[in-house]
């Protein structure tokens, strides 16, 4: 189809050539005063573009047919893939046999109440085991042995330094110069 297209293309393109060189001809004879052959071209250049709007539209009937063509093919792949999805979904049912599986869930949601249910008892008891003053006694446990650990790591430590450093003598000086510079600057402008 797609060669037959082609072909009608060089065609239209053949008669417009042609159609240009009567165009010429026509001219020429009217410059002569050839009315009657001057009469005989144009009826040619008529019956062309008549020739060239019938191939246009068998062109566009042409691409018609080939759009449909494709649209069909591109159905008949999509049902393809559809009859092969069908079986291959056929198939999985048959190895995952859907009845069993979901008898096995069914089950393994009740284990899993009773599972809930059983912790929650269990930790039930222990609730009434443990009473308020146990909690009260191991608040007390956990203070006693952080004071113990406070008072050995302060034992292990030297006293800290009493005089300051060199450094921050040296920085305080250059900090009290860099103020009186300022305080005597903002006083001439003032001024």
């Amino acid at each position: 189809m797609r060669s037959e297209q082609r072909k009608v293309d060089r065609q239209i393109r053949g008669i417009q050539r042609e159609e240009e060189k009567v165009k010429k001809s026509v001219k020429d004879a009217a410059k002569r005063g050839d009315t009657g052959t001057a009469k005989m071209l144009a009826k040619e250049i008529v019956r062309s573009r008549k020739a060239t709007t019938r191939l246009h539209t068998s062109k566009a009937q042409m691409n018609s047919v080939v759009m449909q063509m494709e649209n069909q093919m591109a159905q008949q792949k999509v049902t393809g893939h559809m009859q092969k999805s069908t079986e291959v979904m056929k198939m999985m049912n048959k190895l995952a046999k859907v009845t069993e599986v979901s008898e096995i869930m069914q089950q393994m949601q009740k284990e899993m109440l009773k599972a809930g249910v059983i912790e929650e008892m269990v930790d039930d008891a222990f609730e009434v085991l443990d009473g308020d003053d146990d909690e009260d006694e191991a608040d007390e446990e956990v203070e006693r042995v952080m004071t113990e650990l406070n008072l050995e790591v302060m034992s292990g430590s030297k006293s800290a330094p009493v005089n300051q450093p060199v450094v921050e003598e040296q920085q305080q000086e250059e900090e009290e110069e860099d103020m009186d510079a300022m305080r005597d600057r903002l006083k001439k402008l003032a001024s």
